[in-house]
């Protein structure tokens, strides 16, 4: 999927496959990557490292054979698989309701995530939701799904702490929504 040369000038380069039903275009420092499920951007503005595509392959090349340099194209190249992995089949988080003294009530109502009666109170917790991110109440599962990993993410630690009481032991005040699921990776 991926090379990496090293060659004698100093000059490092990484290649990275583009997969037959994913498009990339560069303009104006921002890599647009689309694909079946969506499509994801990113700004890229290293000074000294070059992107380009072709031959559905996307090329990091740096002049210079800088261990910084190295370090800087191993980001960008684990960004743009991101990319590509989120395009072809999206991010998902999958969030727990959690709720052992009053029964919260949540729901959706348009692009707003609204949470009704967490530890009794009488005032919605309402949280705006970004751009990008698909929201499914199924039970006491809530999933986040995004073409873009940080939207994903965000979003789905923005309801996190949507219900976070600062100050109670979270081992006795249990109550709340939690991330259970982090895009493949199972937190239980």
């Amino acid at each position: 999927m991926e090379k990496r040369k090293s060659g004698s000038n100093g000059k490092i380069t990484k290649n990275i496959d583009l997969d037959d039903s994913v498009s990339a275009s560069i303009n104006n420092q921002i890599l647009l990557i689309k694909g079946p499920q969506g499509e994801s951007n990113r700004k890229i503005n290293q000074h000294n490292i070059s992107i380009k595509i072709e031959n559905k392959k996307i090329t990091l090349e740096s002049k210079r054979g800088t261990k910084k340099d190295k370090k800087i194209i191993g980001s960008l190249a684990a960004h743009v698989k991101n990319m590509i992995r989120g395009s072809m089949q999206n991010h998902v988080y999958i969030l727990k309701i959690c709720s052992g003294h009053f029964p919260m009530n949540v729901s959706m109502s348009g692009s707003k995530f609204i949470v009704k009666n967490f530890l009794g109170e009488k005032v919605s917790r309402v949280l705006q939701l970004k751009h990008g991110a698909d929201v499914k109440i199924e039970g006491d599962l809530i999933h986040v799904a995004s073409a873009s990993k940080e939207i994903a993410g965000q979003t789905s630690a923005d309801i996190e702490q949507l219900t976070r009481r600062p100050g109670f032991d979270t081992r006795i005040f249990q109550d709340g929504i939690y991330i259970i699921n982090k895009d493949g990776r199972d937190l239980k």
